[in-house]
């Protein structure tokens, strides 16, 4: 991989803004600017405004963790996003997806085996993906299953983790290569 185009920025160089950002972030993680936050930190404001996005989504979100686990690999499979595809691989792991499902979206199937809330979730967002809408069926069948606050959540979830897909690709933000396989390239 080329090198990062926006690794993180030394204390030293960050702005006013950037510093406050950074402290902002640390005190709601717990941690630092790391992954997709490093290169967001440029526009500090759009930088806080994500991580207020991502916290509702990955936290408190109205679906159970094993789909929106399940989305980020969907999502981080569509972008050929290595650093959330590596980031949330255990996370999905431990959340309950199979390792049969996980391994078939890394090599860009659709999972032969999976529960029925799985397969309306990977079907929402697969066809939101390809098809830039969701067909009445699918549409639907979320809809029975978690309601319009879980169609919100599950559309939402495929958008915010699209846009730290673009942000990081862009960016060419390393990913951590020790916390699960990465991502082959797929033929177009």
């Amino acid at each position: 991989m080329p090198d990062d185009r926006m690794p993180a920025i030394p204390a030293a160089e960050m702005t006013e803004e950037q510093s406050k950002a950074a402290e902002a972030f640390a005190s709601g993680r717990g941690l630092a600017v790391f992954g997709p936050f490093t290169p967001l930190l440029r526009s500090p404001g759009a930088m806080l405004t994500a991580m207020a996005m991502g916290d509702h989504f990955r936290f408190h979100s109205s679906l159970p963790k094993r789909l929106t686990e399940l989305i980020i690999l969907i999502t981080s499979r569509f972008w050929t996003q290595q650093f959330e595809w590596t980031y949330h691989y255990p996370l999905a792991l431990e959340a309950g997806l199979s390792l049969e499902t996980v391994t078939a979206l890394r090599e860009g199937r659709r999972p032969e085996t999976m529960a029925d809330d799985e397969a309306a979730v990977c079907d929402l967002c697969v066809e939101l993906q390809h098809n830039h809408g969701v067909s009445d069926r699918t549409y639907g069948r979320v809809l029975e299953r978690f309601g319009e606050r879980g169609v919100i959540d599950a559309v939402g979830t495929a958008g915010y983790y699209s846009f730290l897909g673009m942000v990081m690709n862009t960016a060419r933000t390393a990913w951590p290569k020790d916390r699960g396989p990465e991502l082959p390239l797929l033929p177009l």
